[in-house]
């Protein structure tokens, strides 16, 4: 496959991604700008958009927004990861609860990905998308869910994680991470400051559930102080949403997905 045809589809995800972002429609030379692309390219891969149904233009205000077909790619995605399970109505309530910023994680090759993420109300707070990867060693989600694994996978996920991780200064040693590991078995969740954001703080438990065989994690993060002083309120309302959630059922399960 030709580099150029790779660019183009990363290119048309990114102006959905785009949209999803703004949330109101938008002309060519403004996806364009914010996007970095030339117009030319820009309008050609528009065009290709509104010819599949993606997008829509309104040719007298020359603005583009999406169609409904792009909600129907993937409003049937939480029935096939979550199942019956009451893991989004266990979301709303903790971010009621808390007000911070509640994700759901599962691993994905070496790193943590953040599948559903509920945004913080409150005024300091640290934003992350739906989608988003991060190593596994990068993160107190990551960390609780290595704790599931062996120990001798838990070396070869933190020497491939430690590839993945760019910057030389991030990347952890295996001793170290180790013994996080095994407080993190002690307690039975994990909380943690400064990762990944510096000022940061997380708590995060595992839920009764898989998908596609992985352990998922149920997270809350926010501004490391607040979290520190909320500390045993938080992990209660996450230990009360654990115990909400019912374990996958085996004649119930949701449909394989490949991440």
């Amino acid at each position: 496959m030709q580099l150029s045809q790779v660019k183009s589809a990363t290119r048309a995800v990114e102006i959905l991604e785009f949209f999803k972002r703004v949330r109101q429609p938008h002309a060519m030379s403004e996806i364009a700008l914010s996007l970095g692309y030339p117009q030319s390219s820009t309008t050609v891969l528009l065009k290709t958009l509104i010819a599949l149904g993606y997008l829509n233009f309104d040719r007298r205000e020359r603005l583009y927004f999406p169609t409904p077909k792009v909600t129907s790619l993937g409003d049937w995605i939480p029935r096939a990861l979550f199942g019956t399970s009451r893991i989004l109505e266990t979301m709303h309530d903790v971010h009621a609860a808390t007000g911070e910023t509640v994700s759901i994680g599962t691993k994905n090759d070496v790193y943590l990905q953040y599948i559903q993420i509920i945004q913080s109300v409150h005024a300091l707070r640290f934003h992350v998308d739906e989608g988003t990867l991060r190593p596994l060693t990068q993160s107190a989600l990551g960390w609780l869910l290595m704790s599931t694994m062996p120990d001798d996978k838990i070396d070869n996920i933190v020497r491939r994680a430690n590839i993945a991780t760019e910057k030389t200064s991030e990347r952890v040693k295996i001793p170290e991470m180790m013994e996080h590991i095994r407080q993190i078995r002690g307690k039975g969740y994990c909380s943690a400051e400064n990762v990944p954001f510096l000022g940061g703080g997380t708590i995060c438990v595992l839920l009764p559930v898989t998908i596609q065989n992985q352990p998922v994690v149920l997270g809350l993060g926010g501004a490391a102080e607040r979290i520190r002083l909320n500390h045993d309120r938080y992990l209660a309302v996450l230990q009360r949403a654990v115990k909400s959630v019912k374990p996958n059922n085996p004649f119930d399960q949701p449909i394989d997905i490949e991440f």
